[in-house]
């Protein structure tokens, strides 16, 4: 005897937990069960009928969709990764199988498309990668985790930080996530860029100003000290101040008290300073360019923070962090960025560090309308020739000068002359070796008298066609 129901398809497609519809020929919704409503948030009378992409939303559907490879293909496709928007609007992550829909005579009907809620396993995989993560902060690279394993001790105290490292390696990240672990995180975090303003701006900013004090301050007004009450003060850019301001500073930091310009009471200072700098400190205390007793005041807890050169195991995480990020921000679905622009990215010197990749990352988002960031959509300076080894990445802050030979042009006869001179290359070319005689050879003072990067000037002597001189004596 026979108990099995008539419908039984349909009660076994209600009961399982994988979402399942189906479409026509016009990719119209023609069977939608109760796991999709759930997983989508949509209630089937409102899917059934409507195109596949109107109730998906997924980034598949922008380009490469799986469903319709079966249609064209007539072939099934199984666990393709993307996801989806709901009706809320969240991203669900969601492997998806398709297969082509026949009746019992083979004929084709449609397409049939089964998926399954990942957002679990997502959910999984962030806690496992929380240890590669503090704050924004991204890295696997172990001198960035030693920083994250002590980074809950410096926050807990509430000494001064002095926190180094090269433009763009994310010292205000790190000084905003140590604030964030303090017990000082309900308080506010103010930052100011010491290197932007003259002294006197900068002491009206810090410590503000009283009615009378000078031309124009017609009222009082609080200065940073004040609106970071409570909370932390970072001083980005501080070896770019004055020893006068110096004084000042040093003067607040000793007494945890300052007095506004044009004030005769003073006011207690109650802040944790964090001082960032792309300077050596050291170096500058030596050189007579700042002061010993402000460098021992804020240099209690020092951190130095490598560059990305030296932790490119990071940028896969980095490109995947900018990625999730902007997709957010700009209510887009790039999918990251393909394997070979992956590998121009890994061949980048990046001597604008993170902050130079995030803007890498944004160019891609500007020129990729879907799929993934590739070649194409990066800037076009990055696909020119890698630069040639040849110098070596001395540690951070420590670049041993070295005796350099002269350099010349493309000696005459060359192709790089028969050309017609280019008199704004020969200048450039005049500039960089002038820069270079006056440093002795030195190519990273020459940079820094220059006002560059010294990769920067180590791609331009190589694009304007300098070479080195023979050594004689090595």
């Amino acid at each position: 005897m026979n108990n099995i129901p008539d419908n039984i398809t349909q009660i076994i497609l209600e009961s399982i937990s994988d979402g399942v519809f189906t479409v026509n020929h016009h990719w119209q919704i023609t069977m939608f069960n109760r796991a999709a409503e759930k997983i989508t948030g949509i209630p089937r009378a409102t899917a059934l009928g409507k195109k596949c992409w109107e109730v998906f939303r997924s980034n598949m559907c922008e380009g490469d969709c799986a469903l319709k490879k079966t249609m064209r293909e007539g072939k099934p496709f199984i666990s393709a990764s993307t996801y989806i928007v709901n009706s809320e609007k969240k991203r669900i992550p969601v492997t998806a199988s398709t297969s082509l829909l026949k009746n019992e005579n083979g004929q084709i009907m449609g397409g049939v498309e089964i998926f399954r809620d990942h957002s679990l396993v997502e959910e999984l995989r962030r806690e496992l990668s929380t240890r590669f993560c503090m704050g924004d902060m991204v890295s696997k690279s172990p001198a960035m985790q030693k920083i994250f394993r002590i980074l809950p001790q410096i926050a807990e105290n509430d000494s001064a930080v002095l926190i180094q490292g090269e433009t763009g390696v994310g010292k205000e990240l790190m000084s905003r996530a140590i604030h964030n672990a303090s017990f000082r995180k309900k308080r506010p975090f103010v930052a100011v860029n010491c290197g932007a303003l003259p002294d006197s701006l900068l002491e009206s900013e810090l410590f503000g100003y009283k009615k009378g004090a000078f031309t124009h301050a017609t009222k009082d007004k609080p200065g940073l000290f004040d609106a970071a009450k409570g909370g932390t003060l970072l001083l980005d850019e501080i070896g770019e101040t004055s020893p006068a301001f110096q004084i000042s500073l040093l003067r607040v930091l000793e007494n945890k008290e300052f007095t506004p310009l044009g004030g005769t009471k003073t006011v207690t200072a109650d802040v944790r300073i964090i001082a960032a700098t792309n300077k050596n400190l050291s170096d500058m205390v030596k050189q007579g360019g700042f002061r010993q007793d402000l460098f021992y005041r804020i240099n209690v807890l020092a951190l130095s923070l490598p560059p990305l050169r030296r932790r490119m195991e990071d940028l896969p995480d980095l490109v995947e962090h900018f990625v999730t990020k902007l997709n957010r921000i700009r209510d887009k679905q790039i999918a990251g960025v393909d394997e070979d622009a992956l590998k121009i990215l890994m061949s980048h010197t990046f001597p604008g560090n993170i902050r130079e990749l995030e803007n890498i990352i944004e160019h891609g988002f500007a020129l990729c309308r879907k799929g993934a960031i590739g070649v194409d959509h990066l800037p076009m300076a990055l696909c020119a020739p890698p630069m040639e080894p040849e110098e070596s990445d001395a540690a951070f802050f420590h670049d041993e000068p070295r005796a350099q030979p002269s350099i010349r042009p493309h000696e005459p006869g060359t192709a790089a002359n028969l050309e017609k001179p280019d008199p704004i290359k020969m200048a450039e070319i005049k500039m960089i070796a002038e820069a270079l005689d006056r440093n002795q050879n030195n190519r990273t003072a020459a940079a820094r008298d220059l006002g560059m990067h010294k990769s920067t000037l180590f791609r331009k002597i190589k694009r304007l066609g300098i070479q080195n001189a023979p050594r004689t004596g090595v």
